[in-house]
């Protein structure tokens, strides 16, 4: 009889695709996947360390936990595994292991270890060879699908535990990744999003040495893959090849996401993040260049230690100056470990303050910026249905998400999810478009097959 697992995954894309490792190990294990932690004998928790409260919400869970232990095993996994280590079991007794990103593979040992009656079992080496093997993934979606292609981070910021909690950076071999994407085009996936944390810092350490950019433009062409989006990228490593293979391939998406974190040079050197604000307005302009009309997003700290008024400002006039088409925002939180921790740190009610007045001016930039796509034509990849307002959920090149419905009933009774549409816009607000449906192929419309015209 098969052993039911429960899982929940906090954090970033990278969390979410080894979350479909992790489920895939164990199916192959014999266990079968629970929406619920009470119907679970196998209870696991793939954590996010970026910030205190994601990993708060992880000791919460744990500690609802506590009194509905009987007849459960529980897991903490991924980075606020690897950045406490032992230390969870301090905290969360009632732990039976604790496992690092880098070590999925090792899982069913781990988990035999646990059933032999070892208490308290670790998994926190950071791997370098077998971090990319995962041949038994189990992915959460049909028709997209993440490729890991760089693990860890050397860039040393002073805010992050990254190089902690995932290591040093190690690339994966060219022809590893053209395998992997050549085999999901084979099972039918349309779309590829290339992770690491610094993606575009790879650095093939094959004899065929290819550059990102060259990575790129390779997966592009794998027959069958219509859209490939990579994330998150690194300012310094931002180079003007990357835009040209965009530019040069129709299968590359119209976005960026380019994290700046600060719009002063004075933050960004406090922050270690070797790039100054000149610097990466250059790459800014290097990417609004590119004939295919590339949309950018970013991520932002505000209240970082020693951010002054003036400081924040600057922030708020990059927004301005580049007019981001989407923006993820974050108060400062101190991370053990890190350099900025024991800097002297500004006020709590300060940082919220900082924060709305961005996510103010930033809704303001959206909204202006999604109007001017009204009356246009977009195509769309749809990965979902909202009954409730019978409209579809789709996702434009440029990562905007685009809410549809078909008045004409073009589509029928067909499910569109995974199809291409093309989709007139005719209205917007902040933080999506809405349209109706102008036509739409199936999924596998890549290689002619138009189920609507």
């Amino acid at each position: 009889m098969s052993k039911a697992f429960y899982i929940e995954t906090f954090g970033c894309q990278m969390n979410v695709h080894d979350s479909e490792k992790i489920r895939g190990v164990l199916t192959a294990r014999g266990y079968e996947q629970t929406p619920s932690p009470d119907a679970a004998e196998l209870v696991l928790y793939n954590t996010c360390s970026i910030r205190d409260k994601a990993e708060q919400k992880v000791f919460a869970r744990l500690e609802s936990l506590k009194r509905r232990k009987a007849g459960k095993t529980i897991g903490v996994l991924g980075c606020a595994a690897q950045h406490n280590g032992e230390d969870i079991f301090k905290q969360a007794p009632h732990v039976d292991f604790v496992c690092g990103s880098a070590s999925y593979n090792a899982l069913p040992a781990l988990l035999d270890r646990v059933e032999a009656g070892e208490t308290r079992v670790t998994g926190l080496d950071i791997d370098t060879d077998e971090t990319f093997d995962a041949p038994q993934t189990e992915r959460g979606n049909p028709y997209s699908a993440y490729v890991t292609i760089i693990e860890g981070c050397d860039k040393d910021c002073a805010y992050c535990v990254v190089p902690f909690t995932r290591g040093p950076e190690r690339s994966r071999a060219s022809r590893s990744i053209m395998a992997e994407a050549r085999e999901l085009a084979a099972r039918g996936y349309t779309e590829i999003t290339l992770l690491g944390q610094t993606v575009n810092s790879y650095r093939d350490p094959s004899a065929a040495g290819w550059s990102f950019a060259a990575l790129l433009d390779a997966v592009g062409n794998v027959a069958g893959i219509r859209r490939v989006r990579f994330t998150t990228s690194h300012p310094s490593d931002f180079t003007r090849d990357i835009v040209e293979a965009i530019d040069r391939n129709e299968a590359l998406c119209n976005w960026v996401h380019l994290p700046v974190q600060s719009g002063s040079t004075a933050v960004l050197n406090r922050m270690r993040r070797t790039y100054t604000r000149e610097r990466y307005l250059r790459c800014v302009e290097t990417i609004k260049s590119a004939r295919r009309g590339i949309e950018l997003s970013t991520d932002v700290i505000v209240g970082f230690p020693g951010e002054t008024e003036a400081d924040f400002e600057q922030t708020l006039s990059l927004l301005d100056e580049v007019e981001y088409g989407s923006l993820f925002s974050f108060k400062y939180s101190p991370r053990k470990g890190t350099p900025a921790a024991a800097f002297e740190q500004v006020p709590e009610e300060e940082k919220s303050r900082r924060l709305t007045v961005l996510q103010e001016r930033q809704r303001r930039i959206q909204t202006r910026r999604n109007a001017q796509a009204v009356g246009g034509a977009e195509e769309a990849l749809v990965e979902g249905r909202r009954e409730k307002f019978r409209q579809w959920i789709g996702r434009t090149t440029q990562n905007r998400v685009l809410n549809f419905s078909d008045p004409r009933g073009l589509a029928g009774n067909r499910d569109l999810r995974g199809a291409y549409c093309k989709v007139r816009v005719t209205g917007s607000g902040p933080n999506s478009l809405v349209g109706v449906l102008a036509a739409a192929e199936s999924a596998a419309a890549f290689n002619g097959f138009r189920i609507l015209q």
